[in-house]
């Protein structure tokens, strides 16, 4: 069987800026037989995220985080429909889901790997296991309630970075939904801007590619920052830890400013920053959504909930086609998607 698949090209180096000719798609075979455990799938839809830039690079740095190797094809979150199996615990026309999918538009994969999803946790939107019902949502969630501290009636307020990404979008709804009285979100366009405020009920929103953000920051935080949901990292976080309060906390969840740059995944700080965190008593530690697998069933069926009671929105922005995943990634690392960037793959 003849299939599309997306390989590595080439690598943009450790400082460089991903482009289109970093990838290649290709033909290839798939085997006629399954083997004893294997499915075959249809690829729905792909994920593309900023932490694949780190992938592209030969060396991560990130010990479960393997480099992608050049001419073998990419992997990330997918959805596909089961055609074909050999594994007891799938069936044809069953739904899947994974971390690692190939960017093909069939695959052959091993039945263990795979979650089943029920379409009806997200009203039939199988995109939203790879965003709002999925690992996005999780990551925002679960990084919230384990690192943000937050307690209902407390007057805390919350700053996100990031904010009309995949997992900011979420993370300010999230915020309020688990007791913050005040989200405030950072992004880069007067239209995210209002999208934040208007539809996913944030308070206020700062544009950080106009005016000073520091002082826009002290406008609508006049109490100081007690919850930070950090997306972004660099010069932005910088300012914001500034206006952080006494025993405040971050939520780190990523660092994209610093992903095109020959960079530890988490850059060092600033003397001056670190002396803040210090001063302040402000914790600041890594959070990693896969640490906390017990939670992810509770946690997927909190956020259907919400989404079916109206309580979290949902935006993506969906591209179509397998040969347009580089195209999707250069969105994704510019800022040109509005919520959660995906790929429509097939019906």
């Amino acid at each position: 069987m003849h299939v599309q698949r997306v390989v590595l090209n080439s690598r943009p180096g450790t400082h460089g800026t991903p482009v289109a000719e970093n990838f290649r798609t290709e033909e290839a075979d798939l085997p006629d037989k399954l083997n004893v455990g294997q499915v075959k799938a249809r690829t729905l839809y792909l994920s593309v995220d900023p932490y694949m830039r780190i992938r592209m690079n030969d060396y991560t740095g990130i010990d479960f985080m393997k480099p992608w190797q050049l001419s073998e094809v990419l992997d990330g979150g997918g959805v596909g429909i089961i055609e074909e199996s050999q594994h007891t615990n799938w069936a044809k026309g069953d739904f899947a889901t994974c971390l690692n999918w190939p960017w093909q538009t069939k695959a052959i994969l091993e039945g263990n790997t795979l979650e089943k999803v029920d379409p009806q946790l997200a009203d039939g939107h199988l995109s939203y296991f790879l965003g709002a019902i999925g690992i996005m949502g999780l990551t925002s969630l679960l990084g919230i309630k384990e690192k943000g501290h937050i307690s209902v009636g407390s007057n805390q307020t919350m700053v996100v970075s990031g904010a009309a990404g995949a997992c900011g979008s979420l993370a300010g709804q999230i915020g309020r939904l688990e007791g913050c009285s005040r989200v405030v979100g950072i992004c880069g366009t007067d239209e995210k801007c209002s999208i934040l405020v208007s539809e996913l009920g944030f308070d206020a929103a700062i544009n950080y590619k106009k005016g000073n953000v520091a002082e826009e920051l002290r406008k609508v935080c006049p109490s100081g920052v007690d919850v930070y949901f950090d997306n972004v990292g660099g010069d932005i976080s910088d300012t914001v830890i500034r206006q952080m309060n006494q025993n405040s906390h971050i939520i780190l969840c990523g660092q994209i400013s610093q992903y095109n740059n020959n960079m530890p995944h988490l850059p060092p700080l600033l003397p001056e920053i670190e002396s803040i965190l210090k001063t302040k008593n402000i914790t600041r530690e890594p959070f990693g959504v896969l640490e906390h697998k017990d939670k992810f069933e509770s946690g997927i069926l909190q956020l259907s909930q919400w989404f079916k009671e109206g309580k979290l929105k949902v935006r993506e922005t969906v591209i179509n086609g397998l040969e347009n995943m580089g195209v999707a990634f250069q969105s994704v690392m510019t800022g040109g998607n509005i919520g959660k960037q995906i790929v429509r793959i097939s019906e």
